[in-house]
């Protein structure tokens, strides 16, 4: 597999990965991984190509149909495959997933917007969130930490956290709006505002509880490499979608 699925990935998710978690994120290269967007036609193969070399049965994602809400869903075993081959089959109106149920890979596509993986070591669970600008304004992060909490006992404190690639603040322009929007993560230069999305989702996780030196993050910007990533803002609704996928194994 390309750089970005291995060596990126080993780097900052070790934790995961000795504790018996797949977390992992594909490329471009790999090509489009949605069903929804982008050319879809050769999505399947995508899936099972970046799957099969993992041990994961591409048949078996669980998929949302993200609509940059804050609604988290609690995957359980009949929940199986949903989404994995029609997108109409996905799960509705979810941003994210938790689950305990082992042999469940859930799955998230982005192109720009965040992925952030969550692992609780001591009572074996796991939450993945796609984290846009809108879910991170309604604290898609701090929910899902709140959802864990209330639905398996978490101890944020205990959490292991891992962010995808996304844009970065160095690349984000948004308008003076969003000042009304976030009292803290834009930058400003010149007369230009910037959204710093993972430092936003960082700041949540630390008002959860989460340690800082528990937060992994690769540090990728999917429009600063957008020959490695399929980037939103640099190309379009129409691009194809990368895919974070974790499984507790």
């Amino acid at each position: 597999m390309p750089e970005a699925t291995t060596v990126v990935n080993k780097k900052y998710y070790q934790p995961f990965i000795q504790a018996g978690v797949a977390c992992v994120f594909s490329s471009r290269h790999l090509e489009n991984m949605s069903l929804f967007y982008g050319d879809t036609k050769n999505s399947l193969d995508n899936r099972n190509n970046f799957l099969r070399g993992l041990g994961i049965d591409y048949r078996h994602l669980v998929c949302a149909r993200q609509v940059h809400g804050s609604r988290i869903k609690y995957v359980k075993e009949e929940d199986l495959g949903r989404g994995s081959l029609a997108s109409a089959d996905s799960i509705p109106d979810s941003d994210a997933f938790i689950t305990d149920k082992k042999n469940l890979p859930l799955a998230i596509f982005t192109a720009d917007c965040l992925s952030v993986f969550l692992y609780d070591p001591k009572v074996k669970a796991i939450g993945l969130i796609h984290a846009g600008w809108r879910s991170t304004k309604d604290a898609i992060t701090e929910k899902t930490i709140q959802a864990m909490r209330k639905t398996f006992g978490t101890h944020p404190q205990d959490l292991y956290a891992g962010f995808g690639p996304s844009i970065r603040s160095c690349c984000y322009e948004v308008g003076s709006e969003f000042s009304n929007l976030f009292t803290h993560g834009l930058i400003r230069r010149e007369n230009s505002y910037y959204l710093d999305l993972t430092g936003i989702n960082r700041e949540q996780l630390l008002n959860s509880g989460v340690k800082d030196e528990f937060i992994f993050d690769p540090g990728i910007c999917t429009s600063c490499r957008n020959e490695d990533f399929f980037s939103f803002r640099n190309e379009g609704a129409s691009c194809g979608r990368i895919m974070s996928v974790a499984i507790l194994s």
